[in-house]
């Protein structure tokens, strides 16, 4: 076998140790990542709290969040949307207000003339849940009893425990995996056996819905950065001040490399005029935002554009990278406004989305995102969801591959940057032959920083790669000629 090193890239290669090295660095190949993760904060009476929680399915959300039972919750509502707009995951957090609490119950012994304080049932999340006890001499023999657990009236669970230990039967209800609902704390051993009770309540729990605040959604910034999604939704929040700290949020994002996009809207009265979106839309002026601006009919419900916007979040989710949601058809009966020709135009020009009623079904008119004013170096393509998808999943794709498998890995010599070319230009075959982009794209080494004609010489660490390819966009209007003969 020939001498150890690179073959050269001007060299045919041959089937020798060499050509098997650049096979082996080339084939670092760039993975396409996950499309359709939505992230969104939310409030609700269950549920860990500035804890994130993934959720894919509906019983999923149940389990997690529940219903939203108390006042001011958003948590099933909102990541219901969602999973309806066909969202593949959620990736939810539950805020709260510092006052949030567990309700507890303290059970009693038997100890003649001063029974002791000996278990401390507590919820397992914070809460105001009503949730009573009743413990009583099991059926099952006299030296058995039954620890009940109600939510108002209806029965949850049953913990048939034995007496003699208080240990034993914190143990049995702790490591009971049925129990989704209580954690059982041994306070003192006592003589062993539960007093009697009947329906006595857990107090003092508090879901922090009340007393949360813009501060709680703010502060969660930090904890979304942390984490990997590609679209982000609130959970019907309105609050004008609220959504400028997310929109400045999101364009801080963007400008870090991480491809977000964002989506929101109004309430019902911003809803019906439909100026009053517009000039949200004029406001936030930006490819990474989306602003909805009609509310929507399901089931019978209104709902307003910032509960709408969820929906379009997972719509846009549930999509292939070459899938557009313009005129795609929604789970809504029924829009309002239903705007008119005119009113439409000026909505899109405006950078709003809107849903239209065709006479048959609800359908987004076009994939419009908020950019209204184009930057250098930006064309009318940014001004759509669907481009902006694309160029943000080509971005995350090349980074996470550069820093997972070049990066201080391979040498910075011509034979180390064909295999990072290499690579690149296997991954683009790939968006080429899924139609996402089209066939003429090229990859080559920047020819201001690298070549003979250089007018920049790159630092010995430094590599600048060029690519040009064409977006393939869905098509939109088709303009017919019919000729009558």
């Amino acid at each position: 076998m020939a001498a150890g090193g690179y073959w050269s890239p001007t060299e045919k290669p041959t089937l020798t140790g060499f050509y098997m090295r650049f096979v082996a660095a080339a084939q670092a190949a760039i993975k396409t990542g996950a499309r359709g993760i939505v992230a969104v904060p939310v409030k609700a009476d269950w549920g860990p709290i500035n804890e994130f929680v993934n959720i894919t399915s509906e019983p999923e959300l149940l389990a997690s969040y529940g219903m939203d039972t108390a006042p001011g919750s958003t948590a099933y509502k909102t990541i219901r949307m969602v999973l309806l707009g066909g969202a593949p995951k959620v990736k939810a957090i539950r805020l709260a207000g510092s006052d949030a609490a567990k309700a507890s119950i303290q059970l009693k012994d038997t100890t003649a003339g001063t029974p002791v304080d000996v278990i401390r049932l507590d919820t397992r999340f914070e809460t105001e849940r009503p949730f009573r006890v009743t413990v009583r001499p099991s059926l099952l023999g006299a030296e058995k009893q039954d620890i009940m657990l109600y939510e108002d009236a209806n029965l949850l669970g049953v913990f048939s425990v034995s007496t003699g230990s208080i240990q034993e039967i914190v143990d049995a209800i702790n490591h009971d995996t049925r129990n989704l609902w209580i954690n059982a704390v041994k306070l003192t051993e006592g003589n062993g056996t539960l007093a009697s009770i009947t329906s006595q309540p857990l107090s003092g729990g508090n879901n922090g819905i009340a007393s949360l605040t813009n501060e709680q959604y703010i502060t969660a910034q930090t904890a979304f950065e942390a984490q990997y999604f590609n679209l982000f939704t609130l959970d019907g929040i309105t609050d004008g001040s609220l959504q400028t700290s997310f929109v400045a949020w999101i364009k801080r994002m963007r400008k870090a490399g991480k491809g977000i996009q964002a989506f929101f809207g109004g309430t019902r009265d911003d809803d019906k005029n439909p100026e009053t979106g517009n000039s949200r839309s004029r406001g936030f002026n930006h490819e990474g935002i989306t602003n909805v601006i009609v509310s929507g009919l399901l089931d019978g419900v209104w709902y307003g554009s910032a509960e709408v916007a969820p929906y379009i979040a997972g719509l846009v989710a549930s999509g292939r990278l070459r899938d557009s949601i313009c005129n795609a058809a929604t789970v809504f009966d029924d829009v309002s406004p239903r705007l008119n020709d005119d009113q439409a135009v000026a909505a899109k020009e405006a950078g709003s989305l809107v849903l239209l009623h065709d006479g048959e079904k609800v359908v987004v008119e076009d994939d419009r995102n908020t950019l209204s004013t184009l930057l250098d170096g930006q064309n009318e393509q940014w001004q759509y969801i669907q481009p902006i998808r694309i160029m943000d999943a080509i971005n995350y794709d090349l980074w996470k591959s550069a820093k997972d498998s070049y990066l201080g890995k391979i040498p910075n010599d011509e034979d180390g940057q064909a295999a990072y070319l290499s690579a690149c230009k296997n991954y683009m075959e790939v968006l080429a032959a899924d139609r996402v982009i089209k066939n003429d794209f090229t990859v080559y080494p920047n020819p201001l920083y690298h070549g003979q004609a250089a007018k920049i010489r790159p630092g010995a660490d430094e590599f600048y790669p060029f690519w040009e390819a064409s977006i393939v966009q869905s098509m939109k209007r088709i303009y017919g000629t019919f000729l009558v003969k």
